[in-house]
């Protein structure tokens, strides 16, 4: 692209995914938009769109949002076919226009998955894995005030596998990849940061149990190991996790199975 080009910003055909409501049909609708700086982001682009559309009184494209800091996990988007878009390691907020060219055609969608059914446009209902969680990511124990840090001894090997399990932004992405619409990998990160920690011990039995319980009855799919819910997850989180979730299921049923027996 010449400086001139760059400067002048990009045209680009959007193809968006637009439905009135969960229970209308929905369509992929085509956009020209022009003037698109190299340098926004993604989410930017859009409320440029929407700016367009509303200028020429047409509806704007409904999506999630919130911090744009590749925090939240709210900007849910699946571009040209890859939840989040091309770049590895990169919520949609945080993906540039400088990864796309000028006259490039870009199909954005929702996630695509049973257990997160499109409420409008961009935009699905994800409080399936707010279920999971009142299951059982948290810990019941009172803490009470903040604890010396030193308090309780954490082996560093300890602390960084379970920072990096909650590193989990609950976003979906691993979801939307998915052929089969797992959630595995998410309700192993959850699990995985308060398991690998004294305080979350003394409850791991009942919270894997009732994690994975959970998934199963809102219709998440089976996990296959293919591996394509770790290739897109904006914060890398490692199939080890889900290796882990099964080991300490398998545990916890056995557990669970004997004590009834007794």
């Amino acid at each position: 692209m010449s400086q001139n080009e760059s400067s002048a910003g990009m045209k680009l055909t959007l193809r968006v995914w637009r439905q009135p409501n969960a229970s209308a049909p929905g369509k992929l609708v085509d956009y020209s938009l022009a003037n698109v700086s190299p340098d926004a982001s993604f989410l930017e682009m859009i409320d440029q769109l929407n700016e367009q559309l509303i200028h020429a009184g047409e509806e704007p494209v409904a999506f999630d949002h919130d911090c744009r800091e590749g925090i939240c996990g709210m900007c849910s988007m699946t571009i040209n076919g890859i939840p989040h878009g091309p770049e590895r390691a990169t919520t949609t907020c945080q993906l540039h226009m400088r990864h796309f060219k000028d006259g490039d055609t870009i199909v954005i969608e929702p996630w695509r998955a049973g257990p997160f059914p499109v409420v409008r446009d961009l935009v699905v209902n994800r409080e399936s894995f707010d279920r999971i969680i009142q299951a059982g990511g948290f810990i019941s124990a009172r803490t009470g005030s903040a604890p010396d840090a030193n308090e309780i001894a954490v082996p560093k090997q300890v602390a960084d596998y379970a920072m990096d399990a909650a590193a989990c932004i609950g976003c979906g992405a691993c979801v939307a990849a998915c052929p089969n619409a797992s959630a595995m990998l998410f309700v192993a990160a959850k699990a995985s940061h308060l398991n690998a920690l004294p305080q979350g011990k003394p409850e791991q039995d009942r919270r894997v149990l009732a994690m994975v319980r959970t998934m199963d009855g809102l219709g998440f799919g089976s996990c296959t190991n293919i591996g394509e819910c770790s290739a897109v997850c904006p914060k890398e989180i490692s199939l080890d996790h889900i290796a882990h979730l099964n080991r300490d299921y398998l545990v916890a049923s056995v557990k669970n199975y004997f004590s009834k027996v007794e």
